[in-house]
């Protein structure tokens, strides 16, 4: 049974840019969940080199180009930097719905993503296949690996028998 949520993902978004060479790595990661559990569409790091030889880290956020204001404000309360670069984006997003399958460890959501109503990607949600390895008492992999094998099996035959 197939799951489709309704798509209201902005199409234009903003990036949002910090680089930090004065701060831990656990306040980082700190900053980067407070800037999730905000409301940011996304949120990465990427490693820097900065000025006199110092390594630091860029935290780069992705919000919805309304939230730019109050983004730019937790993005600079969260990491103590003194400035924040945003360069705006327009992005392409697949509609997106879940199906249920059964694996041989249990059953599994598999994110299906469509353009145009024609699928072009399908992947076991990464939450279910940790659930299937500590139930199953197996490794990530091996869950992943029989996840993996209904996806491939569902994108072939769209849903059919497998």
């Amino acid at each position: 049974m197939a799951q489709t949520v309704a798509d209201n993902t902005p199409t234009r978004v903003v990036e949002l840019v910090a680089n930090l060479d004065d701060t831990t790595g656990e306040s980082v990661g700190h900053a980067c969940v407070a800037l999730l559990d905000a409301g940011a569409l996304d949120v990465w790091t990427t490693p820097i080199g900065m000025k006199r030889g110092r390594p630091g880290v860029m935290v780069s956020v992705l919000v919805a180009e309304a939230d730019h204001d109050r983004f730019v404000r937790l993005l600079l309360e969260a990491t103590g930097s003194f400035g924040v670069r945003s360069r705006p984006w327009d992005r392409v997003v697949l509609e997106r719905d879940w199906v249920e399958v059964e694996t041989r460890l249990g059953s599994v959501r598999l994110k299906v993503g469509r353009m145009d109503g024609a699928v072009v990607n399908v992947k076991p949600e990464f939450a279910d296949v940790e659930r299937l390895a500590d139930a199953a008492g197996v490794s990530f992999g091996v869950a992943m690996s029989a996840a993996q094998a209904q996806a491939d099996c569902w994108r072939a035959t769209q849903g059919g028998a497998c």
